[in-house]
């Protein structure tokens, strides 16, 4: 009981130290800790508490994802490798590739030709045999023959469920990097159902841009403009975004925006308009340099969803993997593009279902309410305590001030974000902290009322009640944990906070406590409790 080595004593008062300065910085206002952050090293942990959006105010979002955009991309994407098969092996087919709802259907009157065809289709209709197309159980694709030679591929229900789940999966990286690029601190996005994602950022009060930022799909692509007398099944017609009028393209994709590795606003050295620079992986850039290499002199249209941006002439072969484009932005409109370019394109187009924006005032009020009920359940835990155990109480009153800054402590490491429901969390782990000191004092009393000494009844207090404490605390541990990964949200705050001020309370309310009890001890050499 009293053997305390010095190097724990050393651990806990650095610990306790350590604690408090994390916090400093939570307390002192906005425009004080902005010029502290930019003259602090970057590897000391000088930052503030993170807000949610019930306490600081900021934009909510609910996106859902257009199901039947994956489908037509799904289909549409299915075509272009039947495409690539017919073209690769040389097989000849009549009335073209056409589309009807899931299926694409192609006629190839050769029997040998068709022996060549099936097995290239079975591998893109398999599991996992495609990017684009991968599931694992029923097959994404079923593949039917007739006999006059036409060969039908459906996609399946099995293959769009699994399609719309990976493209979900896929909306919520893009979203994620698409926020964390507009400077934002802590943003919460995460699946709602099957088909939505839900989009939340703290202290964003302007949503258009927001909007602007999340709905955009900026699926970019590299295609050559369509010369007269082309194929008109191979063409296709599309806006333009700086006049009026339609421009004819090709069909065929011949670079994608997803070989970009970077994209940077700037400025064109001649005109000074803003654009965006932009810099292919070794894939992409030898692909572009191939397409500009063998197509000088023609226009190359850079079509950014479903419009072309602009049309520029190929001059010269570009093979150093890096172009510009111009568009006649604006300045923010070539930053929100490089933004868009750099965190990828979205796999479907997204709907607004639900919008709306908590002001900064209602989460004020909720940072008053939850600071009233934080300052009046302390004070009422602090008066019970010194009144009940005298000097004990004391000490499990510094342990409880500890407690509380060391769950602060955490919550800024772990650039955790504080809500609402986080600060009951924190208020219900003081009066669990103070519960564990009362079993304690209680045993001690016990054990003093039946005859053992002062130090007897310290050290069996302590070791007969640290059974107790520990089995309630993982208990409530427990639940913490199956709170965090089954709930969402102002459930997981709660569950976060809880579980943070269940692991302090086990280094405060029983190894702090007990150390500054043996120090106590050795100190006063009491012959009597003090409770």
């Amino acid at each position: 009981m009293l053997r305390f080595a010095r190097w724990k004593i050393a651990s806990i008062v650095a610990m306790s130290l350590a604690a408090l300065l994390i916090i400093v910085p939570s307390l002192l206002p906005k425009a004080t800790f902005d010029g502290m952050k930019k003259a602090m090293p970057k590897w000391i942990p000088f930052e503030q508490v993170v807000l949610g959006l019930d306490l600081q105010g900021g934009a909510h979002m609910l996106l859902e994802v257009d199901s039947a955009d994956v489908i037509r991309t799904q289909v549409a994407n299915l075509r272009d490798d039947i495409r690539r098969i017919l073209r690769e092996e040389n097989i000849r087919i009549t009335g073209g590739i056409g589309i009807q709802g899931r299926t694409v259907q192609v006629r190839i009157p050769d029997a040998g030709d068709r022996a060549k065809a099936l097995p290239k289709f079975r591998q893109v209709a398999q599991p996992g045999a495609n990017s684009v197309l991968g599931n694992i159980g029923n097959p994404p694709v079923d593949i039917a023959e007739d006999t006059d030679g036409l060969v039908r591929l459906t996609v399946s229900d099995a293959g769009v469920s699994d399609r719309i789940r990976r493209a979900v999966d896929q909306t919520i990286e893009v979203l994620r990097r698409r926020v964390d690029a507009l400077g934002t601190t802590e943003p919460n996005i995460q699946r709602q159902g099957n088909d939505r994602v839900l989009v939340q950022v703290p202290g964003l009060q302007d949503t258009s841009r927001l909007k602007e930022i999340l709905g955009t799909t900026a699926k970019l692509e590299f295609r050559l403009v369509a010369d007269t007398g082309f194929n008109p099944a191979d063409v296709e017609q599309l806006p333009q975004t700086d006049q009026p009028g339609n421009i004819p393209v090709e069909k065929q994709v011949m670079v994608q925006g997803e070989d970009l590795t970077d994209a940077q606003p700037g400025f064109d050295q001649r005109t000074s308009e803003p654009v965006v620079n932009f810099r292919f992986n070794i894939r992409g850039g030898q692909k572009f340099g191939e397409v500009t290499s063998a197509n000088v002199g023609k226009p190359f249209a850079i079509v950014l969803d479903g419009k072309v941006i602009s049309a520029p002439r190929i001059i010269g072969p570009i093979t150093g993997g890096s172009g510009q484009i111009s568009g006649r932005f604006t300045v923010e409109q070539a930053n929100n593009l490089s933004i868009l370019l750099r965190a990828g394109a979205l796999p479907a187009k997204l709907t607004i279902v639900e919008e709306r924006t908590v002001g900064p005032g209602l989460g004020q009020d909720s940072i008053s309410a939850g600071k009233t009920a934080a300052y009046v359940a302390a004070v009422l835990v602090l008066l019970y305590m010194l009144t009940t155990y005298g000097t004990f109480g004391v000490f499990a009153n510094i342990a409880l001030a500890i407690h509380i800054a060391m769950i602060f402590a955490s919550l800024i490491l772990l650039q955790a974000t504080l809500t609402l429901p986080g600060i009951a969390g924190i208020v219900l782990t003081i009066g669990m902290a103070v519960d564990s000191n009362v079993l304690i004092y209680e045993r001690i009393r016990e054990e003093h009322r039946a005859g053992r000494s002062v130090i007897a009844s310290l050290d069996a207090g302590f070791n007969r009640a640290f059974a107790t404490i520990v089995d309630s605390q993982s208990t409530m541990m427990v639940a913490a944990v199956i709170l965090y990964f089954l709930g969402s949200g102002p459930v997981r705050g709660f569950a976060v906070s809880l579980g943070l001020g269940i692991l302090t309370t086990i280094v405060t309310a029983v190894t702090m406590t007990r150390m500054m009890i043996a120090l106590w001890y050795r100190w006063r050499r009491p012959t009597a409790l003090p409770i």
